[in-house]
């Protein structure tokens, strides 16, 4: 059954080359398939659009009016497809992501630097927050993906970890008599802590744990940045709780020191999360997979 837009598009066709043969030619038809779709169109219109002579055909005064109409309608659609196709290219577009500050600098932005020059006409637009705030934005539709803490405890989504990290404690030079031996738990009590704000889920990570072990937390500083917690540790306000992999800059330089204790504080993951139910845009499923290949 031949459909509307079909026919359309033959109609455009003979307009265009003002000849029925001409037409059938370019559309790869045979001539009385193509006399046969105008004929069915202008039934359907209830008008005719064409003026039939021995030189070829013109266009009625009905028909150049439909003709500017469809070949508008066209070129839209078209454009429609070539801009499908640049997005299923990457040559253009837009990449959401979600992310927590820190991961941010201290993960993200070497695949961001490698997409960017790898695609340059998408564009980038992140959301930073807490993982709580992210994996909402994730829902609302906001972003496409979330770099965020792992574990993430949710049905909704499609959770992939990809690096394994680690909470430890650091210190400044006022704390190093305590280094000569790992500490234990106790140990830990009579000491100043600093840690993130309790909404991060890196803080509830290792609060959890130590609920686990009798230990109950009451930190003298709570913050809101990774990097303010390695600052305070290097002033010697006390003993600050945080990821070792995003902390290697200050304990190479001897900023800070790192606290060994008797147990350490279970590894976890920094991975990305979407929705199960939406399919993810070109350029998010691109990311992912440079992800997914460390980088290369």
């Amino acid at each position: 059954m031949v459909s509307k837009l079909d026919l359309y598009k033959v109609f455009w066709t003979v307009g265009k080359e003002k000849s029925f043969s001409k037409a059938a030619k370019r559309l790869y038809a045979t001539q009385p398939a193509v006399s046969q779709s105008i004929m069915q169109l202008e039934r359907e219109l209830g008008t005719r659009l064409f003026n039939r002579t021995s030189k070829g055909v013109s266009l009625t005064d009905e028909g150049s009016l439909l003709f500017e109409y469809v070949h508008s309608s066209l070129n839209l659609i078209d454009t429609g497809e070539r801009k499908i196709l640049e997005l299923k290219n990457l040559r253009a577009g837009e990449l959401k992501i979600g992310v927590g500050d820190t991961i941010s600098r201290h993960f993200l932005l070497s695949y961001l630097e490698t997409f960017h020059n790898n695609y340059p006409k998408v564009k980038f637009k992140i959301l930073n927050g807490t993982t709580f705030e992210i994996l909402s934005f994730l829902k609302s539709g906001e972003v496409d993906i979330a770099v965020c803490n792992l574990p993430v405890d949710d049905q909704s989504f499609e959770v992939i970890p990809y690096i394994d990290i680690h909470d430890t404690f650091v210190c400044g030079e006022k704390y190093k008599s305590i280094l000569s031996k790992p500490l234990d738990l106790d140990d830990l009590k009579k000491l100043p802590l600093i840690f993130l704000e309790p909404s991060s889920n890196s803080r509830k990570y290792v609060e959890d744990y130590l609920l686990s072990k009798g230990f109950k937390l009451s930190p003298e500083f709570e913050l809101g940045s990774h990097d303010l917690l390695l600052d305070f540790a290097k002033i010697n306000l006390g003993l600050a709780c945080v990821t070792r992999e995003f902390s290697l800059d200050y304990l190479n330089r001897g900023l800070v020191y790192e606290v060994q204790l008797k147990e350490e504080i279970p590894k976890r993951s920094i991975g990305v999360c979407y929705l199960k139910s939406v399919s993810l845009s070109p350029a998010a499923a691109k990311f992912v997979e440079l992800i997914e290949k460390g980088g290369s």
